[in-house]
């Protein structure tokens, strides 16, 4: 059985994204291209209306890119469950009301028992700081946090 991996929009964006020319964006979307090619058939991946709703904005060519991308992934429904968490972790939790579609991300992944949840949003998502207290909303809320990386943790087999 493959492990359960929540797409989390930023991958779609720097799998389509143009070349930068900032040298660790850049090597930030090799690495994304390079799990992509690699590693991620050896996971079950999913994706969620929020993740939906983000690739679909901007540029339209962009935009179509990065959502047929994502097309062949189930999608996560959201529940009560999930909202009440998405609520948890931003009043009382670690992340700024600014930060609730991230909020979302993580509860969403949580709820539906994700394994992985893969990021290069490392403010809000992908933060060590902000992981601890995650994880504590998450349990309280009956459920468990998942691993939260970026493409570089899971390339290795």
């Amino acid at each position: 059985m493959k492990p359960k991996l929540y797409l989390e929009s930023t991958i779609p964006s720097y799998l389509v994204a143009r070349p930068s020319r900032d040298t660790i964006l850049a090597g930030q979307q090799k690495c994304t291209r390079d799990w992509w090619s690699k590693r991620a058939a050896h996971f079950e991946i999913f994706v969620s209306s929020v993740v939906v709703g983000e690739v679909a904005s901007g540029e339209p060519a962009m935009a179509a890119r990065r959502m047929e991308l994502i097309k062949p992934f189930a999608r996560l429904e959201s529940t009560d469950a999930a909202e009440a968490l998405t609520r948890a972790l931003v009043h009382g939790g670690p992340l700024p009301e600014k930060a609730a579609r991230d909020a979302a991300h993580i509860a969403l992944s949580a709820v539906h028992g994700m394994h992985f949840l893969l990021t290069w949003n490392c403010t809000h998502i992908a933060n060590a700081m902000m992981y601890a207290r995650m994880r504590v909303i998450c349990a309280a809320h009956g459920c468990e946090c998942p691993v939260i990386c970026t493409p570089e943790e899971l390339l290795a087999e």
